[in-house]
C-alpha cells in the first residue's frame, strides 16, 4: 500500500519507525492538501512565461551594443567616471567629501615609508616609552576633573546681531589662548611633525644668482624642493621691495625630517665651537622650537663640505630652522628634543 493512501495516524508511525521518510511524507501531504492555492499562484507567476527562442539568444552580443552606443555618443568618455578627489574641504555636511589621506585617491596622499631612519627607530624603541613615563599623571578610578570656566567671552546685549555669533576672544591684545592639557596617554605622547628651513636672502634683489646658491644649499641640504617667496610689503628699514623674490624655505616630513635632525644633531652641532645649544626662551607654546645657524655653520654640513667649490662663499646664506611637534606647550616639546639629543641652555620659557 503507497503511503499517501494510508490514514494520517497510520502514515505518523511508519514516519517514527523509518525516520527517513518523514521528509518524503510531510512534503506529499501538505501539497496535497494546498495543490489549488499552488496553481493559481503558479499561473500568474514569472515561471509561467515562455524562454526566450534561440535565434534572440545567438544574436546577443552585449560588446556590440556597448560599441553602437559610443557611436551614438550616449556614453561620457572613460576620465569622467573616475573619481576625482575635490580640491577644497566645504564642511562636514557637503555632499562630495574627500577621501581619508591614507586612500591612494587622495589628495593629499604620501606613498611610503619606504625605509625607517634610525631617528625614527630610537623614537619607537626608548624614546616614546621614556617620555610616556616622565609625563605620565595617574588618576584613580572614579576622579572627576576640576570644571574649567569659560575661556571665550560671550555677547552681551539685545542686538539681533549677536545671535548664535561665536565666541569673542580674552580682553586684550596680547592675551593667547594656550593648548588644551590633555592627560598623557600612549596616543598622544609626542613627537616630530616636520621641519622648517627658511633662509633670508635680501641681497637676491640686486643679484638673483644668491637666491638660486640658497635655493640649491637647502635642496642639497634637506632633499627637498626649495620654494622661493616674495617680499609683501616694502620695508625701508630690512632694504625690502615689495613683489621681489627675497627668501627661500624647505619644508621636510617623516623620513626626511628624522634623516635631517640625526645629521644636524650628529655630525653638524657638534662641529661648531663653543655653540651653548638652543636658547631655552624658543619656542611658541604651541609645541614648536626655532633656532638659528650662520652661513659659516651651513658650510659645516657634509653636502656642503664634500662639493664646497661649487658654491661661492660670499653667497652661502644662514638660516632658520624651525622644528614642529605635536606637543602642546613648550615644556613637551623641550623635553622631546632633549631626548634626541639637542642641548638648551639659558631661562626656559614654559
Amino acid at each position: 500500500m503507497a503511503l499517501r493512501e494510508l490514514p494520517f495516524r497510520t502514515a505518523t508511525v511508519l514516519c517514527r519507525d523509518a525516520r527517513p521518510a518523514i521528509r518524503v511524507a510531510q512534503p506529499l501531504f501538505r501539497r496535497n492538501a494546498s495543490s489549488e492555492a499552488v496553481r493559481d499562484v503558479e499561473a500568474a507567476s514569472s515561471f509561467e512565461v515562455p524562454p526566450p527562442s534561440q535565434e534572440l539568444v545567438k544574436n546577443y552580443d552585449p560588446v556590440a551594443r556597448s560599441r553602437l552606443r559610443r557611436r551614438g555618443n550616449k556614453e561620457l568618455p572613460p576620465s569622467r567616471y573616475q573619481y576625482r578627489s575635490p580640491k577644497y574641504y566645504r564642511g562636514p555636511l557637503h555632499p562630495h567629501q574627500p577621501p581619508p589621506e591614507s586612500d591612494p585617491s587622495s589628495r593629499l596622499f604620501q606613498p611610503g615609508p619606504f625605509s625607517l631612519p634610525r631617528l625614527e627607530q630610537t623614537y619607537q624603541s626608548t624614546i616614546a616609552s621614556d617620555l610616556l613615563a616622565l609625563t605620565y599623571q595617574h588618576y584613580p578610578p572614579g576622579y572627576r576633573a576640576p570644571r574649567t570656566e569659560q575661556r571665550l567671552r560671550t555677547w552681551t546685549g539685545d542686538s539681533p546681531y549677536y545671535k548664535n555669533r561665536p565666541l569673542r576672544p580674552p580682553r586684550g591684545k596680547g592675551e593667547v589662548l594656550r593648548l588644551l592639557q590633555e592627560p598623557r596617554t600612549f596616543r598622544n605622547i609626542p613627537k616630530i611633525t616636520k621641519v622648517t628651513i627658511h633662509s633670508m636672502v635680501p641681497e637676491a634683489q640686486e643679484n638673483s644668482a644668491n637666491l638660486h646658491v640658497a635655493g640649491m644649499i637647502l635642496q642639497a641640504i634637506t632633499n627637498v624642493r626649495a620654494l622661493s617667496h616674495k617680499a609683501k610689503h616694502n620695508v625701508v628699514g630690512w632694504g625690502l621691495r615689495q613683489g621681489r623674490y627675497v627668501a627661500v624655505t624647505a619644508t621636510m616630513e617623516r623620513e626626511d625630517a628624522h634623516d635631517f635632525l640625526a645629521k644636524l644633531i650628529d655630525v653638524v652641532l657638534p662641529k661648531i665651537k663653543e655653540w651653548k645649544g638652543v636658547p631655552g626662551s624658543s619656542g611658541d607654546g604651541h609645541g614648536n622650537m626655532s633656532f638659528g645657524l650662520t652661513p659659516d655653520q651651513v658650510s659645516l654640513f657634509p653636502e656642503i663640505e664634500v662639493n664646497y667649490d661649487a658654491y661661492p662663499p660670499k653667497m652661502i646664506p644662514g638660516c632658520h630652522i624651525t622644528i614642529g611637534t605635536d606637543a602642546t606647550s613648550n615644556k613637551d616639546a623641550r623635553l622631546l628634543l632633549q631626548a634626541i639629543g639637542l642641548p638648551f641652555h639659558g631661562k626656559l620659557n614654559d
